[in-house]
């Protein structure tokens, strides 16, 4: 069942800005650990790679814990269900920043990514259904928008802070982030945010359905193509670029601001023509990928190109995730989580393809070929995909004409 609350104006979008404040916090915790990791590492007495673990920890927990989250809130009010999961990522963030050695802090990370899956899962299908269905898409990229500003405003931030007050400040600030993103979501959501009635069974069983297993493995492909280069991107900057690691900063930055601004582009080309939206996203990006190849040996064409890159990589992600909530419609909540674990998936596998290509010798300069070729494998899938959507049109319209 799926249910449509809409608002006019500036108010309609309350909702959905509280949710992004909510993926503001979350994006910032995910990925604030790795610019603190060697605060961390000295602290607690462990070294770099045991505390890169903490990444992979939470990347383990987002793929594996969200999945039974939300099934076990399937039932549940929406907005119960939304404020029961922030109260989790709160609760995770608070352990993070009073655990007192190497094995707590990881468990809390788990503990922490839990709710992410299942937030973001469920919070895309909440954001798509208090608006208009010609903009169900952005109202998914507007809540996505809190991510990206996470790796532009909150990651750097968040590192800065840890790293002059001591790496718990940072997670202390998390949980001020939690908090208020809570008050928000608790005044400003529908007070009634219907659930679906069905079976769970047949909801599950809905998600074996072909085009949503294609969906997810498109985002799953579409994740790998972007953390096989990104996972490697400061090595392949400093000794193919030749820029300096505080130069780095700056380039990451800009990519954030391309993840942003694609995020919005996203939104908008979703809402028009979804399939070929993808499709055409897909084309740019092996097309950009390819192009950094060349680019990476000078400052200037490099760093433009990585902003570019971001664009497009992320004008991905709200169309993909809408994808897969049309093609569940028996089961958006549950499909839209798994969804999430999909990207998380291909962060872990695009990271690991990453890091084989390195050992058998593939230079740094020719990494973004592996990312191309993962995305061809994506754009087929999605062109496979759009083709069986044309195919059912097609014998739709052939038997009502009969």
């Amino acid at each position: 069942m799926t249910d449509t609350v809409t608002r006019p104006g500036f108010f309609g979008n309350l909702p959905i800005l509280a949710l992004a404040l909510a993926s503001f916090g979350i994006g910032t915790t995910e990925f604030v650990i790795m610019g603190l990791l060697p605060d961390v590492a000295l602290d607690l007495g462990v070294s770099i790679p045991d505390a890169g673990l903490l990444v992979t920890g939470y990347a383990l927990g987002v793929t594996f814990g969200a999945p039974f989250l939300a099934i076990a809130t399937a039932r549940m009010d929406r907005r119960r269900a939304l404020l029961l999961l922030i109260s989790i990522f709160i609760l995770g963030n608070f352990l993070c920043a009073i655990a007192p050695d190497y094995w707590l802090l990881m468990a809390a990370r788990v503990v922490t990514a839990f709710c992410h899956g299942a937030f973001f899962g469920l919070g895309a299908v909440v954001a798509s259904n208090l608006v208009a269905p010609h903009k169900r898409v952005q109202a998914i990229a507007l809540m996505f928008s809190g991510l990206t500003l996470a790796n532009v405003l909150g990651v750097p931030f968040g590192t800065a802070l840890g790293q002059e007050l001591g790496w718990r400040s940072t997670f202390w600030a998390v949980v001020a982030i939690g908090v208020v993103a809570a008050s928000a979501l608790y005044v400003v959501l529908p007070r009634q945010i219907a659930t679906s009635t069905g079976s769970l069974w047949l909801e599950a069983k809905s998600l074996g359905k072909k085009q949503v297993l294609l969906a997810m493995l498109i985002s799953v492909l579409a994740s790998a193509s972007l953390f096989s280069v990104f996972t490697y991107i400061t090595p392949m900057l400093q000794e193919i670029t030749g820029i300096t690691p505080r130069q780095v900063t700056y380039v990451l930055l800009l990519f954030g601001v391309g993840l942003t601004v694609g995020n919005y582009i996203g939104g908008r080309l979703g809402d028009w023509r979804l399939m070929p939206a993808i499709i055409m996203a897909f084309a740019l990006l092996i097309a950009i990928l390819a192009l950094f190849t060349e680019t990476l040996t000078s400052v200037i064409p490099a760093v433009a190109t990585v902003m570019l890159w971001g664009v497009v990589a992320f004008a991905l992600v709200s169309p993909l995730q809408m994808r897969v909530v049309n093609e569940a419609s028996d089961a958006p909540n549950l499909a839209s989580t798994l969804n999430q674990g999909a990207f998380n998936l291909g962060n872990a596998a695009g990271a690991w393809f990453g890091g084989i290509a390195i050992t058998q010798g593939v230079s740094y300069q020719h990494i973004p070929w592996l990312g191309a070729g993962i995305a061809v494998l994506a754009l087929l899938a999605t062109v496979w995909s759009h083709l069986l959507d044309r195919r059912d049109e097609v014998l739709v319209e052939s038997g009502a004409s009969a």
